[in-house]
């Protein structure tokens, strides 16, 4: 295979020492080994860290980090901000990167959502420049803020959905993360074959139990059992549904399960204030923390809490790196909608299952896995082994590899 250069879009791009997700510095890490060359095109999120450090010139810096290089805009983005800002600077980050899709050498386009108006630059690329394009999909838009009502707006929806089906017809081949993400794209696409499966994978070097030192911020110091959510405090994380819980535990005098919260969004500061309103001494809210030390702090908790508000659209249209995180630090996971993660727990036996909006249930299932801790054990082994087995990053990353590289073949 020929030396590739790679242009890769991903406006929320982050090293292991940033707060979010790695997978696409561990794909472009891979692709190095590969062989090839990979620019990292990217804007500036409050839960990232590029690896620059130098000032910006003009709203731009440029540089190596890790063997990628990294070319970052200085567009400050916070999943905390309006939807209006929000939108405003996808709109000047999809402009700008389009610019340098324009104007770059380079071989094939890569761009990962979300959001969707990342799919520009590889659109402009395959019609100006005939340059191969994959596209790779996080979620299914408009799908997921239509179920949820973020947008109501019939023209926006329109637009969304307009731009949705032409980068999918655009692209050469396109990557999701869920099977439910590959059923819809292809809904979508008269050609068959062009959509390859390749879901979020365990970083098992950075969440190996077994080799990290534990950590434990003194907010958790002395708590008998720690429940965990690591992540977004959005609308779509629905995590309402364990204040809900923490208050029926609570009236049943089950003060030694603690819920732990790790994160930032929109909602944190509404989950706290009814968590102050209501005495909730269960739950503890901690600000977000970069994924090396959370690796560690992974090693202090009991039980990894997978929780989604209850919107069809997620039963197989998400691949949260939460649970990859969880499973690979070898954590029961604790799951509240039905889908392709919950069948994934059954079938492996790897954690617990509960109804969506049922709080009494989510309480008494919570009860029954602090008081059968053999039974809690084994189901952290058999998360462990489900990881190695099936969700190894390393292969994963090949596996995107290969296919960026047949993909190119093909268009050649």
């Amino acid at each position: 295979m020929e030396k590739l250069r790679i242009l890769y879009f991903h406006q929320h791009f982050s090293t292991p020492a940033g707060k979010t997700g790695t997978r696409s510095y561990e794909m472009a890490k891979t692709a190095l080994k590969k062989g090839h060359e990979v620019l990292m095109v990217c804007g500036s999120f409050d839960a990232s860290f590029t690896g620059l450090e130098g000032e910006f010139d003009r709203g731009l810096r440029r540089g190596f980090v890790d063997g990628i290089e990294v070319m970052e805009f200085h567009m400050p983005y916070s999943n905390s901000q309006s939807f209006f800002d929000r939108t405003l600077i996808f709109l000047k980050f999809s402009f700008s990167a389009t610019m340098v899709a324009l104007k770059e050498k380079y071989d094939l386009v890569f761009c990962t959502s979300t959001p969707l108006t990342i799919a520009l630059p590889g659109i402009f690329s395959k019609w100006i420049r005939g340059k191969p394009f994959v596209f790779e999909v996080r979620d299914l838009w408009p799908e997921l803020p239509k179920a949820m009502k973020v947008i109501t707006n019939p023209l926006v929806l329109g637009l969304m959905s307009a731009l949705e089906f032409v980068a999918y017809r655009s692209a050469d081949a396109c990557i999701a993360l869920a099977p439910g993400i590959a059923e819809g794209i292809q809904k979508r696409l008269s050609k068959k074959g062009a959509v390859h499966l390749v879901p979020n994978g365990c970083d098992l070097n950075l969440f190996d139990s077994s080799i990290v030192e534990g950590w434990r911020p003194k907010e958790l110091e002395g708590k008998e059992f720690i429940a965990i959510f690591t992540g977004a405090h959005g609308v779509a994380n629905g995590l309402d549904s364990v204040l809900d819980a923490a208050l029926e535990l609570q009236r049943r005098s089950r003060m030694d399960i603690t819920f732990a919260f790790v994160g930032q969004g929109k909602l944190k500061p509404i989950l706290m204030e009814r968590a102050m309103k209501d005495g909730l001494g269960n739950c503890i809210f901690l600000d977000p923390i970069p994924k090396e030390k959370l690796a560690r702090l992974m090693v202090e908790v009991d039980l990894g809490l997978m929780i989604l508000a209850n919107f069809p659209a997620f039963y197989r249209g998400t691949s949260p790196n939460k649970f990859f995180d969880y499973i690979a630090s070898g954590l029961p996971v604790f799951n509240n909608y039905p889908g392709w993660l919950a069948d994934l727990i059954s079938e492996n036996d790897c954690g617990f299952v509960v109804e969506p909006d049922n709080p009494i249930a989510f309480a008494d299932e919570l009860e029954r896995a602090v008081d059968n801790k053999a039974s809690l054990e084994s189901k952290g082994d058999n998360a462990n082994v489900l990881a190695r087995r099936a969700f190894k990053r390393d292969l994963l990353a090949n596996d995107w590899v290969d296919f960026v590289e047949s993909t190119y073949m093909a268009s050649q």
